[in-house]
């Protein structure tokens, strides 16, 4: 069996993108790393709350074979996102056509960091030219909703890391 935090974030990340809120880590990690069973939204698997199908309310969450494990279905597809928290470590991997982590670390003074790394593009997959753009404007979202649910600013997400294709 294969964990898919570990074996994500054993492989060097392609793309990176970070931002802050001015609120401890832990409280961000209890609204980001929240996930269970039911719809995704906002309050429910908040990384992927921005996609469109959870928008329209057709992706759904359900628990994985093990403690941390988890399952995104969207509705009429078939398709299945494979999701992994580890609360100690402050962390949710997604495994869609793209693997991904978000992190949640001390940025110092009271403020966290987010980081978003996209380690693996699945064969067969096109990478979208616009990539970056995608990550930054997906990690905004995640960054104004704690923000805006923990009544505390946020900073604007930074491209750390972008490699071609």
């Amino acid at each position: 069996m294969t964990f898919l935090l570990p074996a994500l974030t054993a492989l060097p990340p392609r793309w990176e993108v970070a931002g802050t809120v001015a609120a401890p880590a832990g409280a961000v990690a209890d609204l980001l790393l929240a996930i269970k069973p039911g719809r995704v939204g906002d309050d429910n698997l908040l990384v992927l709350a921005g996609m469109s199908a959870a928008r329209r309310g057709a992706m759904t969450v359900a628990a994985g074979d093990r403690t941390g494990s988890y399952r995104a279905m969207v509705a009429g597809t078939g398709g299945q996102i494979d999701i992994e928290v580890d609360l100690n470590l402050q962390a949710v991997a997604v495994q869609s056509w793209y693997g991904g982590v978000h992190t949640i670390t001390s940025a110092g003074d009271g403020a966290s960091r987010v980081s978003h790394r996209v380690h693996t593009v699945l064969p067969g997959h096109q990478t979208p030219g616009d990539m970056e753009s995608r990550l930054w404007s997906g990690l905004e979202r995640v960054l104004c909703v704690v923000g805006d649910r923990l009544s505390r600013p946020t900073g604007d997400p930074v491209i750390v890391r972008a490699t071609s294709g």
